[in-house]
């Protein structure tokens, strides 16, 4: 089985910046309240992971959401991920922004996103990629829709096909595994 859709492959290879929306993407879209009514999100360790290994391939990560929270600025913090646009009501507007920012093209862009409010991005971004579980508008709207849901893989699914295209993935994870010690000979065989 393809890890994407195999007519993507020559646009994802082409990415250079991974744009995402968070609630329903980097979280199942559930909202959690404290005690004390602090916002409290649950990130998948999967994504995490796929965004640490973009970054052996020069994928730019970002997040353009809607809402501010502590929980979600500091799971950027831990993936080191500095490109986080907050409050922003025009997804399309800011991800121009963004593009420009950094020197980018459309076709160097996918856009990650599940709700109506995606999908001015949708139509600035090279590539636009929804989760099983959207909005039926932006289901209709998106290049490819993961297997994964939002908070439950999807983003790891998307970085692994990312890192694919570009016949990077190999390469990445052994990258990876030096980094914390390990070399790739030392693992149990698939």
């Amino acid at each position: 089985m393809s890890l994407y859709p195999a007519a993507l492959g020559p646009a994802l290879a082409d990415v250079r910046l991974l744009a995402l929306d968070v609630d329903g993407v980097l979280t199942d879209g559930a909202l959690y309240y404290g005690a004390e009514g602090e916002l409290l999100k649950a990130f998948n360790v999967l994504d995490g992971l796929g965004i640490r290994l973009l970054g052996y391939a020069d994928v730019e990560v970002a997040v353009i959401t809607a809402r501010r929270a502590p929980a979600l600025e500091r799971r950027l913090r831990d993936l080191s991920i500095t490109q986080a646009l907050y409050g922003v009501e025009n997804k399309g507007h800011a991800l121009e922004s963004l593009m420009s920012k950094l020197g980018l093209v459309p076709s160097q862009v996918a856009f990650v996103g599940d709700d109506l409010l995606d999908l001015p991005a949708f139509s600035r971004a090279g590539v636009a990629i929804t989760v099983p579980n959207a909005h039926a508008m932006i289901r209709r709207r998106a290049d490819w829709i993961t297997h994964a849901g939002g908070g439950h893989g999807a983003v790891r699914e998307i970085a692994d096909a990312l890192l694919a295209a570009r016949d990077a993935l190999d390469d990445a994870c052994r990258r990876l595994l030096s980094d914390v010690g390990e070399s790739a000979e030392h693992q149990p065989p698939r």
